[in-house]
């Protein structure tokens, strides 16, 4: 007992108070969704908000719990907890029910619970123990097979319960990599391959083969290859004339074609150029370029075979390709409205009427954010924000003062799956990312979100209260 007592008084004071804050405000919001203004607060368990006031108490409880165990418990059991998270995960494809096309919740009664949740926290704990083994090296192939095997096990899992916005969380664990020391490269192609996919949605093929042509020189000059660099231009262009004046003379232009003819002549006097000299910034560069391309042709592929009818929908409309008010695009335009309405400083708390009328479909979970912006405004939502923003700038810090490289990358862990739910989340209620139904942290109505949220949270605080401990 003297050492639960030790932890709650040496916890990190100021995020277990931002924490606190979220928490209230969120369940206030959850009220406001789902109470008449004339008739007050009602004491029934059936509905909404006190449900999620009771997830609220039996979170505490958790804490509290959690303050009891020594930290070295979450590194001595972290794999045997995520085992047991990937079972959770298997059997719910089986034994669970589906709710909004996602196979992926178990329910008993009325109690219903989301085992990905824990799988978040599961996985942050065990990348933290893989990575703070000594000698762990990201160039090292042993290593990198078993992190990559942990990190997207899970994710695998996921996309098969048809729940793709919680798979996509897990990708945001690629910032603690880069923290530890992966190649910035791997979050350069990330990024690179979101661009190009979207690219493929809003211009013609050709344009991105010949953009990524004019990347690829600019690359080789940029790394001082100018002579090979201008050798090749000339290569590609001579072949991309002899190719047209061929198609021309057998009845047509086909410029992708000639384009490709061109690339492929020049990347082979680069491979051959590259073999005598061993220039690794060529080596590189070509395999960025047809890398590149082989993605922006399978992209179509992915759109139309990989994504279900609602999810495509839902990225035309957020591209403005697709007009659809009444369908995918109904739920974000009457969340703009609902936000926009609320002005500067908002309609006041309970005189929402998009939000009392029911205009906003699921405003109480993943739209909960547009409930915060009709009835608090511009003020409100600003301050949620600048809470948020807040909590990760202190997790951040508070990672950076581990003695412990595990209590470090879970720290960080932490961090990036906060900092992407926040961003899709209010991304996507103001138009900005698609809907891909993922929660807003202590503002979602939901108990096994807020559970896990509240896990992963305070394990980090229990590991911070022992930051000197070396923990493996």
């Amino acid at each position: 007992m003297r050492g639960s007592s030790s932890s709650i008084k040496s916890i990190d004071r100021l995020t277990a108070m931002l924490y606190l804050i979220l928490v209230c405000f969120g369940w206030l919001n959850i009220f406001a969704a789902n109470t008449d203004p004339d008739g007050g607060f009602v004491f029934d368990l059936s509905l909404e908000y006190m449900k999620q006031l009771m997830w609220i108490g039996i979170s505490f409880v958790t804490i509290g719990l959690l303050m009891l165990i020594d930290s070295k418990f979450f590194t001595a059991f972290a794999f045997i907890f995520y085992a047991i998270t990937i079972l959770m995960l298997i059997l719910v494809i089986f034994l669970g029910v589906e709710v909004n096309s996602a196979h992926s919740w178990f329910r008993i009664g009325s109690f219903s619970f989301q085992p990905v949740e824990l799988a978040k926290v599961a996985t942050a704990l065990t990348i933290g123990k893989i990575l703070s083994r000594f000698q762990f090296s990201f160039t090292r192939i042993q290593d990198l097979v078993v992190l990559v095997t942990v990190w997207l096990l899970p994710v695998a899992i996921i996309i098969l319960q048809n729940d793709m916005g919680s798979a996509l969380v897990f990708f945001s664990l690629l910032i603690v990599f880069f923290r530890e020391g992966m190649t910035p490269l791997i979050l350069f192609f990330g990024i690179m391959a979101i661009v190009i996919f979207i690219l493929t949605l809003l211009i013609s093929n050709l344009y991105i083969e010949l953009l990524l042509v004019a990347v690829f020189f600019i690359l080789l000059f940029l790394r001082k290859q100018r002579k090979l660099a201008l050798i090749s231009l000339g290569i590609a262009a001579l072949c991309y004339g002899i190719c047209q004046l061929v198609f021309h003379l057998t009845g047509g232009i086909d410029h992708f074609k000639a384009i490709l003819a061109g690339m492929s002549a020049a990347s082979l006097y680069l491979i051959s150029v590259t073999v005598l000299r061993r220039y690794k910034a060529v080596v590189s560069s070509l395999i960025l370029f047809w890398g590149s391309l082989a993605f922006a042709y399978s992209s179509d592929y992915i759109f139309e075979k990989m994504l279900s009818d609602y999810q495509k929908s839902r990225i035309l409309v957020m591209l403005g390709l697709k007009q659809d008010p009444l369908g995918a695009g109904y739920n974000v335009n009457q969340s703009k409205i609902a936000i926009g309405s609320g002005g500067f400083s908002g309609k006041g708390f309970l005189q929402g009427t998009q939000t009392k009328f029911n205009f906003v479909p699921e405003q109480s979970t993943d739209f909960i954010f547009c409930t915060v912006g009709e009835e608090w405004g511009f003020l409100g939502t600003s301050a949620v924000i600048i809470l948020f923003v807040c909590l990760l700038l202190r997790l951040v810090v508070l990672a950076e003062r581990q003695h412990s490289a595990f209590s470090r990358v879970y720290g960080y862990a932490v961090a990036s799956i906060f900092f992407f739910h926040l961003l899709v989340n209010i991304g996507m209620t103001i138009g900005l990312a698609p809907v891909i139904g993922i929660p807003l942290p202590f503002f979602s109505y939901g108990g096994s979100s807020l559970w896990g949220f509240s896990i992963l949270l305070f394990i980090f605080l229990k590991l911070d209260t022992n930051r000197t401990e070396l923990l493996r």
